[in-house]
Order: structure tokens, then sequence, then C-alpha cells
């Protein structure tokens, strides 16, 4: 389908122009298909990667076919979600005001008998939560039986949250004549469930494996070693340098403290919690739209449906649960057709995961690797170091063998995995054991690769003769120590 007008696919023309006032004139793929199909008032179920226009698709036909002089609630739009959901707010006051449409949002967290006030000013759309829209319909406080359109947004990620029944319920509780639209980055097994049971004649738009993250969005992920990643957290941030960035992290509990390191690190951060009440949300996410920190650290559940402006990095401290998180992660930045990054963070254990999300979601996920201060290729840091095995090369890549500011080899794989030039670099300093034992690996007898022609470890008889069991214990338990305890001075037994 070509790239038609608002007024060629069914927009009134005081919509256009409301449009227009702020900047948009022409439709988004997925607006371009989805709006005729609701203006006939088909029910539809839409997949579409985030940041491709899916509020406006369902919210510009919504608007049209609500009638101002009709003091019911006509249209319901439900959200996972607070954030979500007065964002969506957001954008119906601001298409809606001038048609004299009063529109209204229900979220748990609010003060519910306030929200029952506020339903005798008779809002003709609202939009809310399904635990409180829920809440509100078994106090017979909202009246579903004039309802003829419900949105259910984000559907896959709604059902995680709230589960399916809770929706279901809300969606039967309305007339059978209702329109009913589902819309998602993906669609799950819930959702087609729900779709098959309630949908009458679903028109299916964009479902489509291939196109579930946005054309202009890069896909990257750096190797590090799980006690490297904050550092390697800080060169990403550093080297790419955006305006403002979120940092994912799976585990809650893990949130204040990659927070309160980044800002140690002098990149100013905050926090946002999955559990945060309105109050907070509403003051973090502005402060950051606003520019007073520069990174947002989140769990998935905080930042879902997060739609902040000139976004133009997101990390993943930790690797994404599946591909379906992964989507909604990447799907932060990259919006409306700008550019964006998403770059994640993983062990070298974890490099499987990236593979597999690059297969099931058809998107090049590509390696880099932090070389010299910049993020190049890893393959192409990489071959460099090959060339020069064995010859004592200086390159570029060979160099990152070291920490800057110190002789001290450090592992290269934390930052240019699998590179063919670091056990030789190792044999050559005469690392023999752990390289994460710091100085003392010297002593350390070696096993299996790098024996001598007689087949022995040339450390080995040395090593029993000067490291005691002791040391060798306090050497296996410093492996996770600080780089700054690993690298001082031993006094132990044998010095």
């Amino acid at each position: 389908m070509t790239n038609a007008s608002f007024a060629a696919i069914g927009i009134q023309e005081d919509l256009v122009a409301r449009l227009s006032e702020f900047g948009i004139t022409a439709p988004s793929p997925v607006q371009e298909q989805t709006i005729p199909l609701l203006l006939e008032g088909r029910d539809v179920l839409a997949a579409s990667q985030t940041g491709t226009g899916k509020t406006l698709a369902y919210l510009l036909p919504l608007l049209q076919g609500i009638n101002p002089e009709q003091r019911v609630m006509q249209k319901l739009v439900l959200a996972p979600t607070q954030e979500l959901a007065m964002q969506i707010l957001r954008e119906a006051e601001r298409y809606g005001d001038h048609r004299g449409i009063k529109v209204m949002g229900l979220i748990g967290g609010a003060a519910i008998k306030r929200q029952i006030d506020k339903l005798r000013e008779h809002p003709q759309l609202v939009i809310g939560t399904p635990g409180r829209i829920r809440e509100l319909i078994g106090l017979r406080k909202l009246k579903m039986h004039e309802v003829t359109t419900i949105v259910i947004d984000e559907a896959d990620q709604m059902f995680q949250l709230s589960g399916a029944g809770e929706v279901a319920k809300i969606v039967s509780s309305a007339l059978r004549t209702r329109q009913l639209i589902m819309l998602s980055a993906t669609i799950g097994p819930e959702t087609k469930a729900l779709a098959a049971r309630e949908m009458k004649n679903p028109a299916e738009v964009g479902i489509d494996p291939g196109v579930m993250t946005a054309q202009s969005l890069e896909h990257h992920y750096v190797v590090a070693e799980e006690r490297n990643k904050m550092d390697m957290l800080r060169r990403v941030i550093r080297h790419y340098n955006p305006e403002r960035a979120i940092v994912f992290v799976n585990a809650t509990e893990d949130i204040a403290e990659v927070q309160a390191k980044l800002n140690h690190l002098g990149l100013s951060a905050a926090a946002l919690y999955g559990d945060a009440d309105k109050v907070t949300r509403s003051n973090v996410l502005a402060k950051f739209r606003s520019g007073k920190f520069r990174v947002l650290v989140a769990s998935d559940v905080a930042a879902r449906g997060l739609d902040i402006e000139n976004l133009t990095l997101v990390v993943s401290y930790d690797p994404a649960f599946d591909s379906e998180h992964y989507v909604h992660r990447a799907g932060r930045t990259g919006r409306m057709g700008k550019r964006g990054l998403s770059v994640t963070i993983v062990t070298e254990q974890q490099t499987f995961i990236m593979r597999k999300f690059a297969r099931e979601l058809d998107i090049q996920l590509e390696e880099r690797a932090m070389s010299a201060g910049k993020a190049r290729p890893a393959d192409e840091v990489r071959r460099p170091a090959g060339s020069s095995r064995g010859s004592g090369g200086t390159d570029g890549p060979r160099r990152e063998s070291a920490a800057p500011g110190s002789s001290k080899p450090v592992r290269t794989a934390a930052v240019q995995p699998d590179a063919p030039g670091a056990r030789p670099a190792a044999a050559r300093q005469g690392l023999m054991g752990s390289p994460s034992a710091g100085g003392e690996v010297r002593r350390e007898p070696h096993h299996g690769a790098g024996q001598t022609a007689g087949g022995r470890s040339p450390a080995a008889p040395a090593g029993k003769a000067r490291i005691s069991s002791s040391e060798r214990e306090k050497n296996r338990k410093n492996k996770g120590a600080p780089k700054w305890l690993k690298d001082k001075t031993p006094r132990g037994d044998g010095q």
C-alpha cells in the first residue's frame, strides 16, 4: 500500500488539521492499514513493532466515532501499565479536546473515591488499567452497556500482568455487538485465544515476524565477564554519548545498585520500579524527559510502553528473558522512523541468547568490541590480533589486553571474546593459571595446554614447592574479588 494522506483513508478534516499542527502529515504503514478497517467497524488484530504509531492508528477512529452530545461512556481503552495509560490519555486529550470530547483515565494506585466522583462528569472515552476498570465495573460505577468499541493495547503484556481472565471479564461485560481491537508488538497464544473467542471475523494487520522491530533500529551486543559488566556499561554509555538512555535490569533488587554505581561514575541516573506509585512514576519520568538526569534504570514492567522523545540508546544490562521482551526493550528507541540503537551486555556463556534472538526475530544482532575507546565489529578487532600471533606485535587490538594505565594483563575476552591472540599473549607473560588471581597466578601450576615437549608443565615442580595449600585456597577464593584487591601484592606463605 502506498503512503496515502490521512484524508484519503477516511480521517475527517478537523483531525487532519490537528495532526498537522503536531507535524504529522502522512500516516505510517500500520495506520494506513488499520484506520480504514476500524472506520468500517471491523474487529482488528494488529501486530506491529513498537514505535510505529499504533496509538494513533486506533485513537483517531475512536475520536471520530464519538458523539460529544451523548454523555455516556462510548469507547474504552485498556493498557497494561499506568504510564502507558497516561500516555494514551495525553494523546486523546491532544486530539479530542477541540471536539468537546471528555476523556478520563482510570488507573490503579489512584484514589478510587475520587475516580468515582469524576465519573459523574460522564466521560465519553475512558482509558485505564484492567484491575481498576474491573473493580469499578464490579462496584456498578462504570456502565458498559453503551460501549461500542473496546481497545486492548499491548495485549501480550496485558495478559502477562493481569491474566487473560481479567480482560475477558471486562470484554464480556459489554454488548456482543461491540467492536473489539487488539494491538501488540507480538501476538502470543493467549491473545490469539481471546481473539478467536470474542472477535467476529477479525481483520489481521501486519502479522509478520520479520518486521517485529523497527527498520531504523540497530542491534548490537558486547561481551564482558560478570564482574566487569558495570565497567562495560560505563564504556558503552560514554562511547555512544546519548542525550538520554534507558538501562534494563532483570532483577528488581539490582536496580538500586546499578543506579548508585552509575551516579558514582558521574553518569546521572534515576531508578523506575514497577511497583512505584503514580506520583513517584510521574516525577521520575518528568525529570527524565526534561533532562534532569541522563540514564533511567528500570525493569521490563516499569518501562513497558514508555514513549520518550529523543531516546537514542537502550542498554540491556542483563539479556532480555525472551525475544518478546527484547522487542519491547528495543522498541523504546527508533520510534516513528527515527534511528535508534539497542545494546545488550552478555557474558561469553550468554552469547547463544543473542544468536537465538537474531534467528527468532530475523534481525542483524551484531557483536561489538570496545577497542581504543570505540565500538568496532568484533571480527575486525580480532583479526589483527590473530595475524600477529607469536610475533609480539603491538597493534591497537593487542594493547586492549592490558588495563588502561596498568602493565598488568587482564582477560581479553571481557572486551573482545574468543580473541585468537589471547592465550599466546598470556603465555608470553608467564601466566600459567587463572588470570583472575592477579599477580599470584605466576606461581600456580598450569594443566593441559602450554606443556613442554616432555609433557610436563614447566611451572609444576616449582609451584608445588613454593605454594602452600592455604595460599592456593586463598587464590581460589580471590577469583571473584575486585581488581584492586587482586592486584595487591600478597603477603602469604612462601613470600
